[in-house]
């Protein structure tokens, strides 16, 4: 092997791994990246990205239908052909080069190829051997869970790689898990043509939000005609050698057929042939970090994004890209600074209505021990939200600690509503107290008025 010497050495050129190798090539340190596929990551080719893409026209047809001027001005349906094409222009083609200036600007030496931790601050990458100065820093990201059901290996079912990338849309999906994958995909599947049924184990959809928020994307789903069973299993798959077709069999006896199979019940970490066994940890599963997204036991790993499991979104993983870098450098302060990669994590299901979710929910609130209270007002309930259509349904709620009186859960649903959830993480990772927020005044005519009814709710009358 040739030896090379770098500052640091990134394994996994996703958004996690790309913000940490910016920032420090951005202060002075050499920097070299391993990918073994895209630069850019799977949010970029296969997830976040492509997705929206496929979700957002319907959505900006159904604003549209909703608003007198415009709606006497639509002609026709959507065209998936073009509705493709531009999926395929957002996701370049799953060609990474315009991803590469961006790191020839701050001179990091992209490394094509698998990374594996040969020793101490080494990386083996096919002849070469990279070696760090300073860090080894994990990115790997995390893959699509393929569960133990009988005949699921032969059916050739879809991940969200293939859901996402797909050339055509099939004439029937079925959808097996009903998260945030499942249910977007559902939905944007039925507004382009195909017949889909979604199959979810739980006894809701998106078990982990607010009851609210499940009811409100299942009627959505059913009403764009997708067929949504809750509390079920799948026991079996089969794909007729002849027709092609595909055949789900269900814990209940019940049995859907389809062109198509999407499989999104879960991710796994990438962390397969990375030499950790050699490094004493866990060669399967997500890799364990402190706040500062260090390894414990090898002061010189790090992971950050889905590789370490805390927070599986991408812009968690940019975030912690962010701590390591801050830390490697020698300049991240101490653990007692509030960290939002935990339970405060905003997230957002990009459904119609959206899910925009920070912090607990009420349920996980009070299994915190939490005093908490809900505040709920309508999403239409302001002038602003005229303007997006009348009668559009969602809920805005947040969740209070009355001990404390201060906000630690927030859950808005509706039309757009995922550009609402920042001023709620902030309120939530500041801690605000509740009094102060009713100072803040939100301008007229927005949606954002919402945060008065709530909070005048929560002062209630003589308060």
């Amino acid at each position: 092997m040739s030896d090379d010497e770098f500052d640091v050495v990134v394994i996994g050129a996703g958004p996690a791994g790309e913000v940490c190798a910016g920032r420090l090539a951005d202060n002075g340190m050499s920097v070299a990246l391993v990918e073994s596929q895209l630069v850019g990551g799977e949010c970029s080719y296969y997830a976040c990205m492509p997705s929206k893409a496929l979700l957002r026209p319907a959505q900006v047809l159904a604003e549209a239908r909703r608003v007198p001027g415009a709606a006497q001005a639509l002609a026709g349906e959507l065209d998936v052909a073009a509705v493709l094409y531009r999926r395929d222009q957002i996701v370049h083609g799953l060609d990474d080069q315009a991803q590469l200036p961006w790191l020839d600007e701050r001179g990091i030496e992209l490394v094509r190829g698998h990374g594996r931790i040969e020793s101490e601050r080494a990386v083996g990458v096919g002849e070469r051997l990279l070696r760090a100065s300073k860090a080894v820093v994990l990115a790997t990201g995390s893959a699509a869970v393929v569960p133990p059901i009988p005949g699921l290996e032969d059916s050739h079912a879809w991940s969200n790689r293939e859901v996402s990338t797909a050339r055509a849309i099939p004439r029937s999906l079925l959808v097996l898990g009903g998260g945030v994958v499942g249910v977007e995909m559902a939905q944007a599947y039925a507004t382009l043509g195909a017949q889909v049924s979604i199959v979810e184990a739980a006894q809701r959809l998106l078990a982990g939000e607010e009851q609210f928020a499940s009811e409100q994307v299942r009627d959505a789903l059913e009403s764009a005609g997708v067929n949504v069973l809750t509390g079920v299993r799948a026991s079996a798959v089969h794909r007729d050698p002849k027709t092609g077709q595909l055949t789900l069999e269900l814990s209940d006896g019940r049995s859907l057929t389809g062109e198509q199979l999407l499989v999104a019940v879960g991710r796994r970490a990438r962390t397969e042939e990375l030499g950790l066994r050699e490094l004493g940890l866990q060669p399967d599963g997500y890799v364990e970090v402190n706040d500062t997204m260090q390894v414990p036991g090898h002061d010189w790993l790090y992971a950050i994004g889905d590789v370490n499991g805390r927070a599986l979104l991408t812009h968690m993983g940019k975030y912690q890209g962010r701590l390591a870098a801050e830390h490697i450098l020698g300049r991240a302060g101490g653990t007692s600074i509030p960290r939002s990669d935990g339970s405060r994590s905003p997230r957002v299901t990009f459904t119609e209505p959206q899910v925009a979710a920070v912090g607990h929910t009420l349920q996980s609130a009070s299994e915190a021990g939490v005093n908490a209270r809900a505040l709920d007002r309508p999403t239409s309930s302001t002038a602003g939200a005229s303007f997006i259509g009348h009668d559009t349904p969602g809920t805005c709620r947040l969740v209070i600690d009355q001990d404390r009186e201060v906000i630690v859960g927030a859950t808005f649903t509706g039309v757009d509503v995922a550009e609402s959830l920042h001023a709620a993480t902030i309120a939530i990772l500041g801690e605000v107290p509740l009094r102060s927020l009713a100072h803040a005044v939100p301008c007229f005519p927005t949606r954002s008025e919402v945060w008065l009814g709530l909070l005048e709710e929560y002062e209630g009358p003589g308060r």
